[in-house]
């Protein structure tokens, strides 16, 4: 290296700085404790499907001195086995991102239990859909609550962007209206009550984060929702699309319509990923 530099005049750079990644080495090698986070999914064979997630869960880790270990459950198999033997030791639930009805029932089923147990729960786009759907179903009476991404329903609490409720009737906005098409791709702000336990982890009630979906809660069934406790603690700027969900009554249940994933990094982890960390090592010592 050094002929290389003299042939061409030029100097010889400094060491590299490398004592960030010291810090974060040392933390990853010498972790004050361990949790466990079943991750419940439909691509759980391959992993690689969920890169940026198991990324942020380190970096989560990395916040909290804590090793982070992953759990990972094919939702599926919660459609005709009880829950519980396979998600009672874990620490807190992730249900990620995703499509298609296949696992869809297995992922109600984990937010309903993460919910009745009190476990730290954090539902990321689809994850949140699921949780909805299992609030409304199972708190608020609506038991034919589902998405249209499944087929008709007659209670439609997570439809299209191009699909919303007038009424009693399901109305269908063109893909070219004012929605921008029927995916929503990219980053958009949201903002979040002031109040909120969500508005505390960001510390601020702007946010700007990346979404890549096509379906959306239906801000239809919010009052209903509401009155049995699940927050709608974020919105749109416009106050149509609903971005984050949160539970008065319970330490920590958090669903997102975007990917905060995305935005994680290991010098700075995602406060979302901080936090739900934060909250499954605090749910480790009470087990």
């Amino acid at each position: 290296d050094d002929e290389v530099l003299a042939a061409f005049g030029m100097a010889k750079p400094r060491p590299p700085d490398l004592s960030r990644w010291k810090k974060i080495s040392e933390t990853l090698e010498n972790p004050e404790g361990e949790v466990t986070i079943a991750v419940a999914g439909k691509y759980t064979g391959m992993k690689d499907a969920y890169k940026s997630l198991i990324e942020a869960l380190v970096h989560g880790g990395i916040a909290n001195r804590i090793k982070v270990n992953i759990d990972w459950i094919e939702s599926e198999i919660f459609e005709s086995k009880d829950p519980a033997p396979y998600l009672e030791h874990v620490h807190g639930i992730l249900v990620p991102g995703g499509f298609g009805q296949r696992g869809a029932e297995g992922k109600i089923k984990a937010a309903g239990f993460a919910r009745e147990r009190k476990l730290p729960y954090f539902g990321i786009c689809f994850g949140m859909q699921m949780a909805v759907i299992e609030a409304a179903r199972s708190l608020a009476g609506i038991t034919e609550a589902n998405s249209t991404e499944f087929g008709p329903t007659r209670e439609p609490v997570v439809g299209l962007l191009t699909e919303w409720l007038r009424g009693n009737e399901l109305e269908r906005r063109r893909a070219g209206g004012n929605l921008g098409g029927t995916m929503r791709l990219g980053s958009y702000e949201a903002r979040l009550s002031p109040t909120s336990k969500i508005a505390a982890m960001y510390g601020s009630a702007q946010i700007f984060e990346r979404h890549r979906h096509r379906y959306e809660v239906n801000r239809a069934y919010r009052e209903r929702l509401e009155e049995k406790g699940l927050v709608f603690s974020g919105m749109s700027p416009d106050a149509v699309l609903p971005e984050t969900i949160e539970y008065e009554n319970h330490p920590w249940f958090i669903g997102v319509q975007f990917h905060p994933e995305l935005k994680s990094r290991p010098f700075d982890p995602h406060p979302l990923f901080k936090g739900f960390i934060a909250a499954a090592k605090e749910q480790s010592r009470l087990v």
